[in-house]
């Protein structure tokens, strides 16, 4: 059947086919943002793991890890704009405003709230990193089952190093 209106052609590209197969173009995005995913994950345990070995220089590159919020937020208004689901685009956003909050804490303001925690600090940064970490991760689940899983691995590994490389013995400045 030939399309001839413009709104029936957008309709059959954003929508799945009669045989349930997905169209192209919602395929692309779904790969971009699983890109998007663990890319972000891949970055967390790059900086946790500087962190826990070369202090320092993760320090030095951290802020790198909160600038990557205003690509992730460029992304996601992509996705928002082009019609995808909100559980797509709204870990980008975020992530911006993850970013914005670590860099004003850490890098304006240089307030030490990790040890001792300080919790009006503490609270809404964890959160944000919890939510910006959870709408990357459970949409993944709706696209394909396994990436979850593997999505499962990494953040327990990103975990796993966050938290240890708070546990620096005394002394201790590489």
């Amino acid at each position: 059947m030939k399309q001839n209106n413009q709104s029936s052609i957008s309709i059959i590209i954003f929508q799945p086919n009669p045989g349930g197969n997905r169209c192209l173009r919602p395929i692309f995005f779904e790969r971009l943002f699983v890109v998007a995913s663990f890319l972000y994950q891949v970055v967390l345990i790059i900086h946790f793991s500087l962190r826990k070995w070369r202090f320092v220089t993760a320090m030095r590159y951290g802020l790198m890890v909160y600038a990557l919020g205003v690509p992730a937020a460029a992304f996601s208004l992509l996705l928002l704009l082009d019609g995808r689901p909100w559980s797509l685009w709204l870990s980008g956003f975020l992530y911006l405003v993850w970013g914005i909050y670590g860099y004003w804490i850490e890098y304006v303001r240089k307030i030490e709230w990790r040890s001792p925690i300080r919790w009006a600090v503490f609270i809404p940064y964890i959160l944000l990193y919890l939510a910006t970490t959870m709408f990357y991760w459970f949409p993944l689940a709706l696209i394909w089952k396994p990436f979850w899983y593997i999505y499962a691995v990494l953040f327990i590994i990103a975990t796993y190093l966050n938290v240890s490389s708070h546990k620096r013995p005394a002394g201790r400045e590489n």
